[in-house]
């Protein structure tokens, strides 16, 4: 199965995660700071990042922009996740470079749905 890193803040959110990927047998890890995330990615080259937007040290954003600029780390597939799930904010997630976009609450169907998208 595949490498996931899920870059999240909220332990609710984080813990139900965490749960489903080890029930699809995905390896797993968790970060809750963008900073430390960035680090782990180039360490780890996971298959998949599932990235919040909103983090205490930095934005998805951000973390999303960064890993488009460095040639070895632009082939990452970024799944960001948000409760703010406008139009707006799903366009602008797309446009930095992300490769799929999820408003919180989602059902976990839509979720695995995404990510067999994303990991296919």
């Amino acid at each position: 199965m595949a490498r996931i890193l899920v870059v999240e803040d909220e332990d609710n959110i984080a813990i139900a995660l965490e749960f489903l990927l080890a029930r699809e047998g995905h390896a797993h890890s968790r970060l809750s700071e963008g900073g430390a995330a960035l680090a782990a990615i180039r360490n780890e080259r996971p298959d998949l990042v599932l990235l919040d937007v909103m983090l205490p040290d930095m934005s998805g954003y951000e973390i999303v922009e960064l890993l488009r600029a460095d040639p070895g780390l632009s082939g990452v597939r970024i799944l960001l996740m948000t409760a703010r799930g406008s139009v707006v904010e799903r366009r602008r997630g797309l446009a930095l470079g992300a490769d799929g976009f999820i408003a919180k609450p989602f059902e976990l169907a839509e979720l695995r749905a995404e990510m067999s998208r994303l990991l296919s």
